[in-house]
């Protein structure tokens, strides 16, 4: 009897506990992908009051002063004290130009290596800021755009890459034959300043906030003190500073020109979208891990993705984006494609950017892109 008594009360705090669990007024946990229960009540909420579309600003060069600096506080990383010191680790020649393997203070707190190309002729050169991808690739980073030497292992799989999604160029070297001088960088993680492993990524950032840092913002500020270093090197003409990224790279690019007021041109390849096109279930940024490379605490509160990349109009600027990039929904770049171009129309510079959607490729910077984008830099950034 006392067994069948247990039996009937086990039963009927089963069903009390799953009509709790049914229960109307109650949001469960998550759903689809990562996202909270409210994340399409949450998405209403994100008016961006900051954004230069919003209508609370009149004056451009005031809203685009503002932006900047609540831009850079979200990096949650101070400025940097140290001098570069740049030390010549090693060096070969390539013909028309040289390239080098350096070492630099690229913060107070790292001293990091980088590649740079530089052009044989007469000075001062226009430079290029090259930014590498993600790709879950994390044994090269630099060498991803800059054909690397010394190593044979690192060459193959440098070239492995550049042949999937670059038709086979480094695009570091192709630029320096154009007579650009070109740095590149490894960002945390990748190349010398790894290789880490894809399941890390997030606790290494969730690290940076326990210390008071920010793993995004790290990344920003390390690619802005590359501008100011490639800026002021001997050879360089620090007027004529551009920068070109790839798929992270590519995000890197926009904010980078949003960042730094030394930046002139920018050509930005397969990262752009909204929030609102990219914030949907089955979508890539939803994952965690590479994501968190890429996300600074508040700003979208504030801002949408095109709304910061708008701070670095009217200077030129190149986006483009594959119809068949899965990670960026088509209708998420058309949108923010013309918030970008209502914000360059609005200060008369509409022909100083330039979008586009290549509608038989992918997640990829091949040489039919290549051939436009080339040509493109050298118009704003060659006298």
């Amino acid at each position: 009897m006392k067994i069948v008594n247990k039996m009937a009360l086990l039963l009927t705090l089963f069903g009390t506990a799953s009509a709790i669990a049914q229960a109307p007024w109650q949001t469960q946990g998550v759903v689809e992908d990562n996202l909270p229960a409210s994340w399409q009540t949450l998405k209403t909420e994100m008016r961006y009051p900051h954004s230069w579309l919003s209508g609370h600003y009149k004056d451009f060069t005031q809203w685009k002063t503002l932006s900047r600096q609540l831009f850079r506080a979200a990096l949650l990383t101070p400025n940097s004290t140290k001098s570069f010191v740049p030390e010549i680790l090693s060096k070969e020649e390539r013909g028309s130009y040289t390239a080098e393997k350096l070492a630099l203070n690229i913060t107070d707190d790292n001293r990091i290596t980088a590649l740079l190309l530089m052009p044989k002729s007469p000075g001062p050169h226009p430079a290029i800021v090259l930014l590498h991808d993600h790709g879950s690739k994390f044994d090269i980073g630099k060498e991803k755009v800059i054909r690397p030497w010394g190593d044979a292992g690192k060459l193959a799989s440098a070239q492995a890459w550049a042949d999937k999604f670059f038709s086979g160029k480094f695009i570091g070297d192709e630029l320096a034959r154009r007579g650009y001088a070109v740095i590149a960088i490894d960002s945390p993680g990748w190349g010398d300043r790894g290789p880490m492993v894809y399941e890390q990524q997030q606790a290494l950032a969730s690290n940076y906030f326990n210390l008071g840092r920010s793993l995004a913002g790290e990344v920003a500020y390390e690619d802005m003190r590359t501008v100011d270093f490639i800026a002021s090197y001997t050879g360089v003409d620090s007027q004529r500073v551009g920068v070109l990224g790839f798929s992270m790279g590519g995000f890197r690019a926009w904010q980078l020109a949003a960042l730094s007021d030394k930046v002139a041109a920018t050509a930005v390849i397969s990262w752009f979208g909204t929030y609102n096109g990219l914030l949907l279930p089955g979508n890539n940024v939803l994952r965690g891990q590479s994501a968190f490379f890429m996300l600074h605490p508040g700003m979208p509160a504030q801002m949408d993705i095109p709304d910061i990349a708008s701070i670095a109009a009217p200077k030129p600027m190149l986006i483009f984006s594959g119809g068949q990039d899965k990670l960026f929904p088509p209708e998420a770049v058309k949108e923010a494609f013309a918030k970008a171009h209502r914000v360059w129309k609005s200060q008369h510079a509409d022909d100083k950017l330039v979008t586009r959607t290549w509608p038989q490729l992918g997640h990829v910077f091949y040489r039919e892109q290549q051939d436009e984008v080339f040509p493109w830099l050298d118009k704003w950034l060659k006298p």
